[in-house]
């Protein structure tokens, strides 16, 4: 097996993993104090065996790493922590399954990056599949908030762009360096987001879920982010964005298995959906 399908499944087992991650983070941690905590926590354990590598960033890649960070870290570990109080988390990974449509759009927007009739009908189809993904589930779900779905969207674009710039900008920077320069950009203002979040409260640090939750937590920050960004990076540079982004065709096998053990509800509408999602996914993943 090449490096990069090694790498591909590794990516898939573990950000699989991580939506259960963060809806068992949630049960004692506010959005805010997820979001806040796992950048906090990951950017620890990432300088801990990388700052040095901080020496090999120009002043050129700065502001790439910076951009890189907050797409493709900081705000999505948010809009996830929300998106998860109201959608159940294997819902949340399938529609993360998007990145690779998001990423055509956006190389085709930005980048000028000419498109295959197929790829732009493998677009069609999975937005398609995903706006019958988000209506069924609501119908199935009426308790839960379906437009906190499009808070998951809104984050696949940000991968999309993070993918791109990486591979256009950041291309020749080793994978530990980008990953420990987004940290140092984004910890600062996740550390300000925590103080204002109420977690350093008598009833966040004493209440009976906070073990728990902090365990949840540091597995998270450590394989889904820490490790993941590492592995990521070095996806991006040994293969190209569409084949990186592919990473979200396993994912929701991972995540689904997870959810219908947490005892999530999970329909034959919702899998054809997901079916839909995942062939125009292909479509859009095939060759120029």
């Amino acid at each position: 097996m090449s490096k990069k399908w090694t790498y591909l499944l590794i990516l898939s087992l573990i950000w699989g993993s991580s939506f259960i991650l963060i809806k068992k983070s949630l049960i004692g941690f506010t959005p805010l104090q997820l979001g806040s905590l796992r950048i906090i926590v990951s950017g620890a354990m990432l300088f801990l065996v990388g700052f040095g590598s901080l020496k090999k960033l120009t002043k050129s890649n700065f502001k790439w790493i910076a951009i890189s960070g907050l797409l493709g870290t900081f705000f999505p570990a948010f809009l996830f922590a929300y998106a998860e109080t109201e959608i159940d988390s294997a819902i949340a990974s399938i529609l993360n399954s998007i990145v690779p449509i998001m990423t055509i759009v956006f190389g085709m927007i930005l980048f000028k990056i000419l498109s295959s009739r197929k790829q732009i009908i493998g677009v069609i189809i999975g937005f398609f599949g995903t706006v019958f993904l988000i209506t069924n589930g609501a119908s199935i779900n009426p308790d839960q908030n379906y437009w906190y779905a499009f808070l998951v969207i809104i984050a696949t674009l940000m991968y999309a762009m993070n993918i791109n710039i990486i591979k256009r900008h950041l291309q020749n920077v080793p994978a530990m360096a980008i990953a420990v320069g987004n940290f140092a950009v984004i910890i600062i203002p996740a550390f300000i987001v925590l103080l204002f979040s109420g977690f350093f409260t008598s009833e966040v640090l004493q209440a009976p879920e906070f073990n728990i939750s902090i365990l949840y937590l540091i597995l998270l920050s450590l394989f889904g982010t820490a490790i993941a960004k590492v592995l990521f990076n070095k996806l991006v540079q040994i293969s190209t964005p569409v084949f990186a982004s592919s990473v979200t065709y396993i994912m929701p096998i991972v995540s689904v298995s997870w959810g219908l053990l947490d005892g999530e509800v999970f329909s034959i509408w919702q899998a054809l959906a997901t079916g839909i999602i995942l062939i125009g996914v292909y479509l859009a993943n095939s060759k120029r």
